[in-house]
């Protein structure tokens, strides 16, 4: 894999910097980029396998007793902000969230299956 272009903002919620929302746009060969994500892994069903601070409203069973991500009637996980597609809980996001790489091959194979992408 070969990234052409790094552009990261660092957006502040406070004046203090308390609460950080950063995000990383990568412009590379797939054409697959933040401003293009559109967010369908978002749409699978996450297993919380390590701690990493996700709220309770945002915790779900299922039907074997195991710790998921909440998703709502529309299948999207209960932590996306469905106007701009982005993680409320960015900072404390589960680690099968933190690991799925943008444009990577199992990102490719979602966007297809959801018709993103041809």
């Amino acid at each position: 894999m070969t990234i052409n272009k790094i552009d990261i903002t660092v957006h502040t919620d406070s004046p203090t910097s308390e609460s950080l929302l950063t995000s990383a746009s990568l412009t590379k060969d797939s054409g697959i980029t933040c401003d293009t994500c559109r967010a369908c892994c978002c749409r699978l069903e996450v297993m919380l396998i390590t701690d990493t601070g996700v709220p309770e409203e945002f915790i779900d069973t299922d039907d074997w007793g195991s710790d998921v991500m909440l998703r709502l009637d529309d299948g999207w996980c209960a932590a996306v902000d469905r106007d701009t597609l982005m993680c409320t809980i960015y900072e404390n996001r589960p680690w099968i969230c933190r690991e799925f790489e943008m444009a990577s091959y199992e990102c490719e194979v979602e966007r297809k299956e959801n018709g993103i992408d041809k």
